[in-house]
């Protein structure tokens, strides 16, 4: 976690985020991926985990990533350039089972071809609900991640839905599941979009890892 701050206080993350942010790619094949720039990170979790909420939330614009509250909306990779510094993706939710078997295996493969040839992804924040924990869409990805050693972070979502003392041991539990992962950051960062806890956490944390280029 960050040490305290006064009140006001920006940190390098809070300021990074205040910069212009846009959409400049949508991709629903490996062929239509915009050419490698900055470094990317990407947002990956179960439909409706509200990974398109924390990128709106993050960067302070509403309607930057489209939110809806029927799963299985973003159905592509969408990149968005932070003033050339850094480049968000929110990536098809996963684990959504009213679509065809059909799209979810055009999922899957896109998912799969981003995480192993993108050379310039350098950390997966992993998306997990604060009440529901891991699922086996989540467990699979996970897998994936560890294979191919790509650096991957829990981001707990939704924390204002869950009482102090039910979220800790959550966090506790999800702590314990990631230990003997290889590819797992030892740290969990605990948000909620709608609430604003944790925004300058996630921004410090991609802020660093920006700046390590």
């Amino acid at each position: 976690m960050s040490g305290e701050r006064k009140a006001g206080e920006r940190t390098p993350g809070d300021a990074l985020f205040q910069r212009e942010c846009q959409f400049v790619a949508g991709a629903m094949k490996l062929e239509q991926l915009p050419p490698m720039g900055p470094i990317e990170i990407a947002f990956a979790g179960r439909s409706n985990v509200g990974k398109s909420s924390l990128v709106n939330a993050l960067t302070g614009r509403k309607t930057l990533a489209r939110v809806s509250q029927n799963p299985g909306r973003t159905q592509q990779l969408n990149f968005f350039d932070l003033h050339g510094t850094l480049v968000l993706v929110d990536m098809p939710g996963h684990g959504y089972a009213k679509v065809g078997k059909s799209k979810v295996a055009e999922w899957s493969q896109l998912i799969e071809g981003y995480v192993r040839g993108r050379a310039n992804l350098r950390r997966v924040m992993l998306l997990i609900d604060s009440r529901h924990g891991y699922k086996d869409s989540d467990i699979h990805l996970m897998d994936l991640l560890d294979r191919f050693a790509l650096s991957y972070q829990v981001v707990m979502t939704k924390a204002d839905t869950v009482k102090p003392k039910e979220l800790e041991a959550n966090r506790q539990k999800f702590l314990d599941q990631i230990k003997r992962r290889p590819a797992a950051h030892p740290e969990i960062l605990v948000t909620s979009a709608e609430a604003g806890v944790g925004l300058t956490e996630v921004r410090d944390t991609l802020a660093t890892l920006a700046a390590q280029g």
